[in-house]
């Protein structure tokens, strides 16, 4: 989950990137931890948000078993290849960060609770970096799936910054705007840490209580 060198923390340009291929990727197998369909199509009355908080493997965990999830997915989106490979987000050239898509009933739960989420459990002002796991795929990012939800996302970070400064920490490097295009990852990276529960869970957050939820 690691990655080396200054170039991996430089964005690539659109014409750099990996060409990708046309065929999607679909999950093969329900969730592997509530047996539920992994595919936002198949809950019309709900809401959907991705973010980004280094490894996915990790971040998939913090939002499974919440009341009100509906059901969870990971993969690659904000980048450029279509329909990439673990191993090529991997490489840094295809501008994909490694997100976690949250499927919600917005009666149960609201988004502002999601952000709360979120925001403590990863440390968003590190930029393209998450702990040891450096490079453009493992960057702060919430990618939202309305306009609603785009306004709702800015101004909870700007809430937390407040809470950051207070304790003396770093701006905020989130990168928050609309989705595009959510790309699954692998069947073998979904639910990775039900699968393999002494696995590689990336690290933690700042510390700091997120107010908003």
């Amino acid at each position: 989950m690691m990655g080396t060198g200054d170039w991996k923390q430089r964005m690539p340009q659109s014409h750099e990137a990996l060409p990708g291929r046309e065929r999607a990727m679909a999950p093969a197998q329900p969730h592997h931890v509530h047996g539920r369909s992994l595919l936002a199509r198949n809950y019309p009355q709900s809401e959907m948000v991705l973010f980004g908080m280094g490894c996915f493997w990790g971040a998939e965990r913090k939002f499974w078993d919440l009341p009100g999830v509906l059901s969870t997915a990971v993969g690659y989106a904000g980048g450029y290849t279509p329909n990439p490979t673990y191993d090529e987000v991997c490489s840094g050239q295809t501008g994909h960060a490694e997100v976690v898509q949250v499927i919600y009933d917005p009666e149960q739960i609201r988004l502002e609770q999601l952000l709360q989420v979120f925001w403590e459990n990863h440390d968003p002002t590190q930029g393209m970096r998450q702990g040891n796991d450096v490079g453009t795929p493992y960057r702060s990012a919430v990618y939202t799936s309305s306009v609603a939800q785009l306004g709702i996302a800015e101004a909870s970070a700007r809430r937390y910054q407040a809470e950051l400064n207070r304790a003396g920490l770093h701006p905020i490097t989130t990168e928050i705007s609309i989705a595009g295009p959510f790309y699954y990852a692998e069947d073998e990276h979904q639910q990775y840490l039900s699968k393999n529960p002494d696995g590689y869970g990336g690290s933690g957050g700042t510390g700091v209580r997120c107010p908003i939820g």
